[in-house]
């Protein structure tokens, strides 16, 4: 069986979820010509991919020589958790998951709400003044990055080159990125590694009570990080923490006030933990920031009714995922109050989000803190960005509902 979906349209891009529907309709699992891999349709389908252990992310190096321009990319890659397999991610995670576990998400709410206080004054006075703002570029954006930068104990005036680096390598996991693109990630990843290698250097000389601290110490038995995984564990951090958070940030939120009666009853209950949770999950899960996560078969393996043979590559679709009918009620409706919810937006298996608890906070404390500081808004203007593979905005304007203020 196989699907037409064109990826590269535009109208496919700003609303997918048509036709992931229909090609949910021919089979759980699908050949796709023009990727020339097979892709998931189905929430069980997604599940299996992810879980099983002969699918692997098995990482291609595009580098030649030790000049060439895609080395440090290529180590940045080969050496992070996410773009390698046992027994090399199992060590990884392991000391990862140490330097993680000292306390350093927990310790960090309270400093995430300050930073949230502090960026939404910047937001009221744009909004009391024009009557309206852009949450991506006043809120979402830089949240994150300041986010991460007092995790790592990191300079937060460097937010914005962080961010524009980020922004540059992410373009990669697209579909057929541009050589102008292609440059742009070189240079991003030969100037985010400095920049890492230059604070490790500092840390291994003056301790701090941070994660990179925790990272560069980080032990079991004899083992630990090497200098470039040390580097590329952070680079992995700042991308993915960043581009997730965004787009979890600016599609949960677009979804949620196109129901003004959800955000009414939302914005109700903001004092309610519960309430809050569950619409964070709900934000994950409706318009979900990552759409494609690829692995490759090390091995024949038959799923679905379809036999992936090795070498063969497999896409779990995840916004398809967590639309389907046959685990989510409505699934197209955006319902806050919505449980159980097991959407796949962090991915299941031995690749799930390290980082999720952390993004979950965030969420939770950067979207009641925006609607209790600006009440019932509705959106204005909305600008998606051209990408399908990470789903989000680059523009959500609001204002005041019917244009009172």
């Amino acid at each position: 069986m196989t699907t037409s979906l064109d990826l590269h349209d535009p109208a496919f891009v700003a609303d997918p979820y048509p036709g992931l529907a229909q090609a949910r309709e021919q089979a759980p699992i699908v050949w796709h010509e023009g990727l020339g891999q097979w892709v998931t349709t189905t929430h069980r389908a997604a599940s299996d991919v992810l879980r099983n252990r002969r699918l692997g992310r098995i990482f291609h190096e595009r580098s030649t020589s030790a000049d060439d321009p895609w080395t440090v990319f290529d180590w940045l890659h080969a050496d992070s958790i996410l773009d390698s397999e046992p027994p090399k991610h199992t060590r990884l995670r392991r000391l990862v998951a140490g330097a993680f576990a000292r306390g350093h998400v927990a310790r960090l709410q309270p400093r995430v709400e300050q930073i949230a206080a502090s960026l939404l004054e910047e937001v009221v006075a744009r909004f009391e003044r024009d009557g309206q703002v852009d949450v991506i570029e006043t809120f979402a954006e830089p949240l994150p990055v300041l986010v991460i930068c007092e995790l790592l104990g990191a300079p937060t005036d460097d937010w914005k080159q962080l961010r524009d680096w980020s922004q540059a390598i992410v373009k990669m996991y697209e579909l057929d990125p541009s050589p102008e693109s292609q440059r742009e990630a070189q240079r991003a990843c030969d100037g985010f590694a400095t920049w890492v290698e230059s604070l490790a250097a500092d840390r291994r000389e003056h301790p701090g009570d941070d994660l990179l601290t925790s990272l560069v110490e980080a032990r079991y038995g004899s083992d630990r990080l090497s200098a470039r995984e040390l580097v590329a564990t952070v680079v992995l951090l700042l991308n993915a923490g960043h581009e997730a958070s965004v787009n979890g940030f600016g599609n949960g939120l677009g979804s949620l006030l196109s129901s003004p009666k959800q955000r009414d009853a939302v914005i109700a209950g903001l004092d309610d933990d519960a309430v809050v949770a569950r619409l964070v999950e709900e934000m994950l899960r409706h318009d979900s920031p990552l759409h494609l996560f690829e692995r490759t078969a090390t091995s024949d393996v038959d799923l679905h009714g379809v036999t992936i043979r090795a070498g063969q590559k497999v896409c779990a679709l995840l916004g398809a995922a967590n639309r389907d009918p046959a685990v989510f009620d409505a699934p197209d409706e955006f319902r806050a109050d919505r449980e159980p919810n097991p959407h796949l937006a962090f991915g299941l298996g031995i690749h799930f989000c390290l980082g999720a608890p952390l993004a979950r906070m965030e969420l939770a404390v950067s979207v009641r803190a925006l609607l209790r500081a600006l009440g019932p808004v509705e959106v204005v203007e909305a600008q998606r960005r051209p990408t399908f593979v990470l789903r989000g905005y680059e523009r959500l304007v609001v204002a005041a509902e019917g244009g009172r203020r």
